[in-house]
């Protein structure tokens, strides 16, 4: 399975990340099927890969210290995809959920973690 992590601090106004996180993920071809305020989940458009290697993207929002000045937020890309290689579809993914997130002109972006 491969998986791929990222910690973002953003300064964005906390009542609208969620929509804005949302439209992100849009922007990426991810459909977003769950969403509870401080948890949200997006999965890949069925179509253009097989099933093990449709990706699905989680994402964690720290509601506890959350504030206008700096919100952060865990990503968690996987699927069922093996690694053996290091461009892999998962990888590909990934690299373009953290490209739209840093280059999102509706928040400061804060500190980029990637693990």
């Amino acid at each position: 399975m491969a998986r791929y992590t990222c910690l973002f601090t953003v300064a964005a106004p906390v009542k609208s990340l969620p929509s804005l996180l949302s439209k992100t993920l849009e922007s990426c071809n991810l459909d977003v099927i769950y969403d509870t305020g401080d948890y949200m989940m997006a999965r890949e458009i069925p179509g253009h890969v097989s099933y093990a290697k449709l990706v699905t993207v989680e994402v964690l929002i720290d509601k506890t210290t959350a504030s206008d000045a700096g919100i952060r937020m865990n990503f968690v890309v996987k699927n069922e995809e093996l690694p053996l290689q290091v461009e892999n579809h998962c990888r590909k993914i990934f690299d373009l959920v953290n490209q739209a997130v840093i280059e999102n002109d509706h928040w400061q972006l804060i500190e980029s973690v990637s693990g």
